[in-house]
């Protein structure tokens, strides 16, 4: 029997590690069921970036089965993470920054709840982007003149000036959100859940019906002449696969902190993530791929598609709705993690709306438009570099709880700042060792992608360990921090 919620309520309200939000979830209030779980990962991967991710490895050069194999492959292997992270949620009712105390120690969990946050704000400035350029998609129709506005920023910013226009508007309009609450957002997420299956089954339709059917669109052949040549792209791709959930696989305790049964949370992620993903992926690729046929060029942003339309209704409607779902995910997705997550650094200086602020600067400062630009931008730069950083952080919180802690955790102490997770002065060093040893074989691959080093200056194999970022931190840290702490 774990302490009751009112002892740590009593114990702690007043303690810099304890706040009404970090508490566990008592037992009579953990009411998700298994559609609960299934339907919050339906709902979380019918968004465009899951359309990109797909149709991103159509223009990288595979064709239809492999792109949805390495999409199907890429999602059952990141679910067991995410199985293995939310047993501690559902049994404790703790949230990730909590569970991160027990490998990390209750100061040293601020470390990878800032990694999680910055990764969160990436995905902010992203999803900003994609809604700004829906509402330019839009705008550029009624008012061509915006395409020819005079270039207000440098060349290498790589930012025209109508779509930065409609970009800083969007987020001005993501932060008005923020400032009103998160309450205000609930309309929104309801309608994202009719429109977004609607609007994805319509542009299913209208590639197979343009495309003269699925026979022409499926036969698309694959660009790699030869099997190395598939296999180089394979790896990096699937890395980036993992990637694309590397970040809820670490804070999925805070869902999972309201299950009914540990039954509710696996099953119900089983049921909703990989199906859900792989469904929503085939839509991409199958509209991808039609676009090969029916403009004789590769089209794998789907705003870019709309835009093609001749009804500047239908494209209006449709590049308005595409805002409005995406702001609702935006909010839903990447502003309340990071918020939280920054305003955990010093709840008596950072409040909500802070730490929402704080996501939305650090959000443009990823020129997040050039991330998504082009696929190898997308896949190699983005997806790969960050789960280089959450890999190290799910390999060290797994070989914790199972390994060290043998999924037995002594909640009070969690809040406690001279319990066992105090380690030396709030930090175990051992985490810290390893995840520092697990994210260093990826260093020099990723100076290499972003052209800080010359492929010539450092050993092809080590470059080459980048393609395999997330499972190289994952194990390397999660075994050193395993062999560090059976020596304590």
């Amino acid at each position: 029997m774990h302490e009751p919620f009112e002892l740590l309520t009593e114990e702690f309200q007043s303690a810099a590690l304890y706040s009404k939000d970090l508490a566990p979830v008592p037992q009579n209030k953990r009411t998700w069921g298994t559609w609960n779980y299934a339907a919050l990962w339906i709902s979380m991967s019918l968004c465009i970036p899951t359309y990109m991710l797909a149709s991103s490895l159509i223009e990288g050069g595979m064709n239809w089965w492999q792109s949805i194999l390495t999409i199907f492959i890429g999602n059952t292997i990141v679910l067991i993470p995410m199985i293995l992270n939310g047993h501690a949620g559902a049994k404790y009712g703790i949230p990730f920054p909590v569970f991160a105390r027990a490998s990390f120690g209750v100061k040293g969990a601020n470390i990878p709840a800032l990694l999680r946050a910055i990764v969160a704000c990436g995905w902010f400035g992203i999803q900003t982007w994609i809604g700004g350029f829906a509402l330019y998609q839009m705008a550029r129709l009624w008012f061509p003149s915006i395409e020819t506005l005079p270039q207000i920023f440098p060349l290498s910013f790589g930012l025209q000036t109508g779509p930065a226009i409609t970009f800083f508007l969007f987020w001005l309009l993501n932060m008005y959100v923020v400032y009103l609450g998160v309450e205000s957002i609930k309309k929104l997420l309801v309608f994202k859940a009719f429109f977004l299956p609607l609007a994805a089954l319509a542009l299913l339709f209208w590639a197979i019906s343009a495309g003269h059917g699925l026979g022409p669109i499926l036969q698309q052949p694959s660009k790699f002449s030869t099997t190395a040549d598939f296999f180089h792209f394979f790896f990096p791709a699937l890395t980036g696969m993992v990637g694309f959930w590397a970040t809820l696989s670490l804070n999925i305790p805070d869902f999972t902190r309201y299950a009914k049964t540990q039954n509710a949370q696996i099953k119900g992620q089983i049921i909703g993530l990989p199906p859900s993903m792989t469904l929503f992926s085939f839509i991409g690729v199958v509209v991808t791929s039609a676009t090969t046929i029916i403009y004789g060029t590769t089209i794998w942003d789907p705003l870019v598609l709309a835009g093609k339309f001749e009804s500047k209704l239908l494209v209006s409607i449709a590049m308005i709705a595409v805002a409005i779902s995406t702001l609702a995910t935006n909010i839903a997705a990447n502003i309340v993690s990071p918020a939280n997550d920054f305003a955990h650094l010093s709840p008596s200086k950072i409040n909500f709306k802070t730490g929402g602020y704080i996501t939305g600067l650090i959000g443009i400062m990823i020129f997040p438009w050039k991330l998504i630009a082009d696929p190898s931008g997308y896949i190699f730069k983005w997806l790969i570099a960050y789960s280089s950083l959450l890999g190290p952080i799910g390999g060290i919180m797994i070989a914790d709880y199972y390994f060290i802690r043998k999924q037995q955790l002594i909640v009070k102490d969690l809040y406690s700042s001279k319990g066992l997770y105090s380690f030396s002065n709030g930090i175990n060093r051992a985490a810290i060792i390893a995840l520092l040893i697990g994210i260093l074989p990826n260093v020099p691959g990723f100076l290499t992608n972003v052209n800080l080093l010359s492929e010539q200056s450092i050993p092809v194999w080590l470059s080459h360990i980048y393609n395999y970022a997330w499972f190289v931190g994952f194990s390397v840290s999660g075994i050193i921090y395993w062999l560090l702490m059976k020596e304590k």
